[in-house]
């Protein structure tokens, strides 16, 4: 779960980087959505590093959902009749953000791909100019779609804040005296993230970039 959540990591900064680019004008969007099809060539056929780093990532979603299951499986096996006492609401709070919220988070990628990479529920369809269709995609006149993503993005906050610091700690990494440092970066790498990919989508909706 550590690996694969680092890479996942890894790829949602680079993609919140990406995203960023809209406050610089379409052109510029355009082009980092252009150049991610077009890296390697000559050398390379169009799109080949862009199709292996899908091929990872849904690789790892399906390594990190397996490891998920197998680890809840293995800790009801070993402890099959319950505690007496109660696990505290922190506790409950973050097993059902964890479980529910990667739910949340790949029903709402399906989604996103449908609308923002294949234009299939977008109004500008596939053939228009990727800004084009993020502009579309995040309309005033389709708020409920804003509130959904934003809704989705806190989700993925959450889920982060938590998946990062139990990496910290399935690495060896969270001593005793490092604890702090480390609950700090980790909820620091999710509010970058948070704020990252809901800038875009709100300046769109509130007509800052249009």
């Amino acid at each position: 779960m550590a690996v694969t959540g680092a890479v996942m990591v890894l790829f949602l900064v680079a993609h919140m980087i990406g995203n960023l680019k809209i406050f610089l004008g379409h052109d510029s969007f355009n082009e980092y959505a252009h150049a991610l099809r077009t890296l390697g060539e000559p050398i390379l056929p169009y799109r080949t590093l862009l199709t292996i780093t899908e091929i990872v990532l849904v690789a790892s979603v399906g390594l990190h959902m397996w490891a998920a299951i197998s680890l809840s499986r293995r800790a009801a096996h070993a402890r099959p009749v319950k505690y007496v006492a109660k696990k505290s609401q922190a506790g409950g709070y973050t097993t059902h953000i964890m479980r529910w919220g990667g739910v949340t988070i790949v029903l709402f990628v399906i989604y996103h791909l449908l609308d923002l990479t294949f234009g299939v529920v977008n109004p500008k369809g596939f053939d228009s100019e990727p800004a084009d269709r993020m502009v579309a995609g995040f309309d005033p006149s389709r708020w409920w779609v804003t509130l959904i993503y934003a809704v989705a993005v806190v989700m993925v906050g959450l889920h982060l804040r938590h998946g990062i610091w139990s990496a910290f700690q399935t690495l060896g990494w969270a001593k005793r005296n490092r604890y702090h440092v480390l609950r700090v970066t980790a909820a620091a790498v999710s509010v970058v993230l948070v704020l990252g990919f809901l800038a875009p989508p709100l300046a769109i909706t509130f007509g800052v970039v249009k």
